[in-house]
C-alpha cells in the first residue's frame, strides 16, 4: 500500500521557531500524510521554545533535577514525548530535524540511528569538528562531550522525532538535567559555538545539514546495504 509519493524526494521544510507541543502534533499530521502516499519524505527543521523533553526511557523523570519553581523562573516548560530515549533539552539556537521519512525498504531503527550519527558527523566536519561516535550512547562526541542527541519514533515505518543539534544554544539549562541520563562523570554537553569559539549561522548549518541527509539517505536505503535488515 502506500507509501511511494517519491520516497527519497529532497524536501526540506522549516517551522521556524516553535512551542514543542504544536511541533509534536505537526509532526504527527505530517506523518499521517505520508503513510497515506499524500506526500513524500520530508526533513524538517525547527528551533523550540525553552524546554525539557521526557523519552520514553524508564527513569527518566528522575532525570529532571530543577524544580518547578526553578523552570518557572527560567521560563523552561517540561513535555513528556513518545520519542526514544531519556531527558534532554531544546531551545533558541539549537538545530532540531524532524525527518519525517518512510523505511518499508529497510526495516531496521538501530541502523536509521548509525545513519543519523553518520549525517550529523559528516555536517559537522564542514566546520571543523571531528565528531565521533560512543560504544553504547547514541548520539555524537567530541571527546567526552556530547554535541547532538538522538531520539526516534515510528508508525508504520514513517520515521518522526530525530536529533537536535547544539549550536549557538544556552548550554546553561543542562546543569537542570542528567542529559539522557550521563552523568558528569561519563560525559558533559557542548555545542559547536563553544567548541569553535565563535557563533554561526544556523542557515549554513541547516544546508549542511540537509545536503548530507539527501546525499546519503538513497544509499542507506539501497538493497546492497541492508541484506541483514530486521522484519
Amino acid at each position: 500500500m502506500p507509501p511511494p509519493a517519491t520516497a527519497t524526494a529532497a524536501t526540506v521544510l522549516d517551522w521556524g521557531r516553535t512551542a514543542y507541543a504544536d511541533a509534536c502534533r505537526r509532526q504527527e499530521e505530517q506523518v499521517a500524510r505520508r503513510n497515506a502516499g499524500a506526500c513524500g519524505d520530508a526533513l524538517i527543521f525547527t528551533e523550540h521554545d525553552p524546554v525539557f523533553t521526557l523519552g520514553v526511557r524508564q527513569g527518566a523523570t528522575a532525570n529532571l533535577l530543577w524544580a518547578p519553581a526553578e523552570l518557572a523562573r527560567r521560563g523552561i516548560e517540561v513535555a513528556t514525548t513518545n520519542r526514544g530515549g531519556d531527558i534532554t533539552y531544546h531551545g533558541p539556537g539549537q538545530i532540531v530535524g524532524y525527518p519525517i521519512v518512510n523505511l518499508a525498504a529497510r526495516k531496521d531503527l538501530h541502523a536509521y540511528l548509525r545513519f543519523l550519527e553518520q549525517v550529523l558527523i559528516d555536517s559537522v566536519a564542514a566546520f571543523g569538528l571531528a565528531a565521533v561516535r560512543r560504544e553504547g550512547l547514541t548520539g555524537i562526541w567530541l571527546g567526552p562531550r556530547k554535541l547532538a542527541a538522538i531520539g526516534v519514533a515510528v508508525k508504520k515505518w514513517t520515521t518522526f522525532h530525530g536529533f537536535a543539534l547544539n549550536v549557538n544554544n544556552d548550554l546553561a539549562p543542562y546543569a537542570g538535567i542528567i542529559p539522557c541520563g550521563i552523568t558528569a562523570a561519563e560525559g558533559t554537553v557542548t555545542s559547536m559555538q563553544a567548541e569553535l569559539g565563535r557563533a554561526l549561522d544556523l542557515a549554513d548549518v541547516r544546508r549542511a545539514l540537509a545536503a548530507e541527509f539527501w546525499r546519503q539517505f538513497p544509499e542507506f536505503l539501497a538493497p546492497a546495504n541492508h541484506a541483514n535488515s530486521r522484519e
